[in-house]
C-alpha cells in the first residue's frame, strides 16, 4: 500500500476511535439516570460503580507503550475497537451491580488502549501536526458530546440496554473494517511534511514536573466535569425537563469544545506553545467558578466555558508531547501523560458522590474550579521555564 493512502487510511480510523473511546466511556453517566429511576436506587451509589472504568482508562495505558513495541500498534488499536465492543455488550446483558462494575471495569481496560496508541499513531502519520490534532480532537469531542444524547434519546425509547448494545455492535463493525483497510502499522513508511522539529529546552526535567502537575490537575477537571454535566443540567438548570431534552443540553455544551479544538489546532501552527497554554488554561476556573456560583442560562454559559477550555486543553497538551518528545520515545510518553491524567482522575467518580452528597453540584464545581485554578498556575510555570530556550532562537521552530 501507497504510504500517502496507508497514512490517510490510518488517520480516518484514529480520528473514529477517539469518538468511540469517549462516547463509549460516558454511556453509563447518563444511562445511569435511566437505571436509578427503573430500580429505584440512589444515584450515587450507581455511579459509583464506574469507579473501576475509569481507573482502569489511566492505569492500563501505563504499559501501552511497552506493547505496541512487541504487538504493534495496529493490533493494539484493533483490540481496542474489539474489547470496547465486547465489553458494551456485556454491560446490556447484565443483571447486577457487580456484573456492572465488572463489564465496566474490563470497558476502561481496553478504553486506555486508544489514547497512548492512537496518539502516537496519528503523530506519526499527520501531514499539518496542528490541524490534524486539532480534528482529532473534534472526534473526540464529538463522541463525548453524542453519548449523552443519543444514550438519553436511546435509553427513553429502546431501554437503557440498547444504550449500551448499539454502540458495542458499531465498535466491533468498525474494528472488522480497520483490519481489513489498514494492514500494517507504517511507522517507518509515515511522511511527515508537515511536521515540525522537537523543540530543545535547558530545563527539561523541571518542564516535565509541571507538565505532569498539570495533566494530574487536568484530568480531575477533565473527568468530574464530563460524568457529572447530564446530572449537573438535570439538577440546576431550573426545570423540569426529560431525560431526553437533559441529554441533548449537555451535547450542545460539549459542541463548544469540538468548536475550541479546531481553534487550538489552528493556533498551534502558529503561535508558542507555552503562551497558548496560559492563555486557554484561564478559561477552565473562570467557567467552573462562574458554573458553581450561579443555576439557570448563566450556570450554562460557565459549563460552555468550562467545556471549551477543557477540550482545547487536549489539544495543547498532546502538541506538547508531539513537540517536546523525540519519536522514538512518544509512544511512552502518551502513556504516562494519560496514565497520570486518567488514573488520577479515576478519583472523580467517587469524589463527585461524596461532594455531591456534602453540598450538591454547587461544591462539586467549586472543587472542579480549584483543580483548574492549579492549571492556570502551572502554566504560568511552564511558560517561565521555557521562555528563555524559545528568546535563544527556538520561537521559529513553533
Amino acid at each position: 500500500m501507497h504510504p500517502d493512502t496507508l497514512s490517510r487510511r490510518t488517520v480516518a480510523f484514529v480520528n473514529i476511535a477517539h469518538a468511540l473511546d469517549h462516547f463509549v466511556l460516558l454511556i453509563y453517566p447518563t444511562a445511569v439516570i435511566a437505571i436509578a429511576a427503573e430500580r429505584g436506587l440512589d444515584y450515587g451509589a450507581l455511579i459509583g460503580l464506574a469507579t473501576g472504568a475509569f481507573v482502569a482508562f489511566g492505569l492500563f495505558s501505563l504499559p501501552m507503550g511497552w506493547l505496541s513495541k512487541r504487538l504493534g500498534r495496529r493490533n493494539l488499536l484493533a483490540a481496542f475497537f474489539g474489547g470496547c465492543g465486547v465489553a458494551c455488550l456485556g454491560i446490556s446483558m447484565t443483571a447486577t451491580e457487580t456484573g456492572f462494575a465488572v463489564w465496566l471495569f474490563m470497558l476502561g481496560v481496553f478504553s486506555a488502549i486508544y489514547h497512548p496508541i492512537g496518539g502516537a499513531m496519528l503523530v506519526t502519520h499527520a501531514r499539518q501536526l496542528g490541524r490534524d490534532l486539532g480534528w482529532n480532537g473534534v472526534w473526540g469531542n464529538l463522541g463525548a458530546a453524542s453519548a449523552s444524547g443519543v444514550t438519553a434519546v436511546v435509553a427513553a425509547t429502546l431501554g437503557w440496554q440498547a444504550a449500551f448494545a448499539v454502540p458495542g455492535l458499531v465498535c466491533l463493525a468498525v474494528g472488522a473494517a480497520f483490519l481489513a483497510l489498514v494492514p500494517e502499522d507504517g511507522e517507518g513508511n509515515a511522511q511527515r511534511k508537515g511536521s515540525a522539529g522537537v523543540i530543545p529546552v535547558s530545563r527539561p526535567m523541571v518542564l516535565m514536573g509541571i507538565f505532569a502537575l498539570a495533566i494530574i490537575a487536568g484530568g480531575m477537571t477533565f473527568n468530574v466535569t464530563t460524568i457529572s454535566l447530564p446530572k449537573v443540567i438535570d439538577e440546576r438548570l431550573g426545570l423540569a425537563l426529560p431525560l431526553a431534552l437533559t441529554g441533548s443540553l449537555a451535547t450542545v455544551v460539549f459542541v463548544f469544545g469540538a468548536l475550541m479544538q479546531l481553534a487550538m489546532g489552528r493556533m498551534v501552527d502558529r503561535f508558542s506553545l507555552p503562551s497558548i497554554f496560559v492563555g486557554i488554561s484561564i478559561l477552565q476556573p473562570m467557567g467552573l467558578g462562574l458554573a458553581a456560583m450561579t443555576t439557570g442560562v448563566p450556570m450554562l454559559g460557565g459549563l460552555v466555558m468550562a467545556m471549551a477550555a477543557i477540550y482545547g486543553q487536549v489539544v495543547v497538551n498532546d502538541a506538547m508531547v508531539a513537540r517536546y518528545v523525540p519519536a522514538e520515545h512518544r509512544a511512552t510518553a502518551f502513556s504516562v501523560r494519560y496514565f497520570l491524567g486518567f488514573t488520577t482522575s479515576g478519583f472523580a467518580v467517587p469524589l463527585i458522590a461524596l461532594l455531591h452528597g456534602q453540598g450538591g453540584f454547587a461544591v462539586v464545581l467549586a472543587a472542579t474550579a480549584a483543580f483548574g485554578a492549579a492549571i492556570f498556575l502551572c502554566s504560568i510555570s511552564f511558560l517561565m521555564v521555557a521562555q528563555p530556550r524559545l528568546n535563544a532562537g527556538n520561537v521559529a521552530a513553533e
